[in-house]
C-alpha cells in the first residue's frame, strides 16, 4: 500500500512539473493535437503526448514537429561524441568497431556511405583526437572531415 501511495505521489509530482511549466516541448501533441494550447491542462496532455508517443524522439531527429532547433541527428551526435569519446577516438583509429558504427547510425549515414564515413573519421584521427581535444572540438572536426567528402556531405543538413 506504502508503494501504491509513494507510486501516485511520484506520478502527481512529474505532472504538476509539467503543469508548472506551460512549454510542453516539441513533438506531435504540441504541434498537431494541441497547437494553441493556453490552459495548463492542455500542456500537461500535449506534453504527454510527447513524450509517450515516440514522436517526440521522431521530431529532434528529423528536425520536425517544433523540434527544428533539436538540430537533428547532428545534435545527438555531439552528445554521443561527448558520451562515448574514449571508446570513440579507439575505434576512429582503426576505422571500425561498435562506437564507431554506432555514431554513422545516429546521424543516419546509410550503408552504402558507411565506408567512406569510417575512412574520413580515420584520416581526420588526429584533429579529432588531439591531446588537448574535447568533444565539441572532436565534433567540429568530424563534421569538417564530412564536409570535405561529397558522399557525405549530404548528412550535414
Amino acid at each position: 500500500m506504502k508503494k501504491l501511495i509513494a507510486g501516485a505521489i511520484l506520478v502527481s509530482s512529474s505532472t504538476l512539473a509539467f503543469a508548472a511549466n506551460p512549454y510542453a516541448g516539441c513533438g506531435l501533441g504540441s504541434a498537431v493535437v494541441f497547437p494553441d494550447a493556453n490552459e495548463w491542462h492542455e500542456h500537461v496532455l500535449a506534453a504527454t503526448t510527447n513524450g509517450t508517443s515516440g514522436n517526440q524522439t521522431f521530431g529532434m531527429t528529423s528536425g520536425t514537429l517544433g523540434c527544428e532547433g533539436a538540430n537533428g541527428p547532428l545534435k545527438l551526435a555531439q552528445a554521443f561524441i561527448d558520451d562515448n569519446m574514449d571508446q570513440l577516438a579507439l575505434d576512429v583509429s582503426k576505422g571500425q568497431g561498435e562506437t564507431l558504427a554506432a555514431l554513422a547510425e545516429v546521424i543516419g549515414v546509410e550503408a552504402q556511405d558507411s565506408a567512406a564515413f569510417n575512412q574520413a573519421l580515420q584520416s581526420n584521427f588526429d584533429k579529432m583526437f588531439s591531446a588537448d581535444a574535447t568533444s565539441a572540438t572532436a565534433y567540429d572536426a568530424m563534421t569538417a572531415a564530412m564536409a570535405s567528402d561529397a558522399s557525405l556531405q549530404k548528412y550535414l543538413g
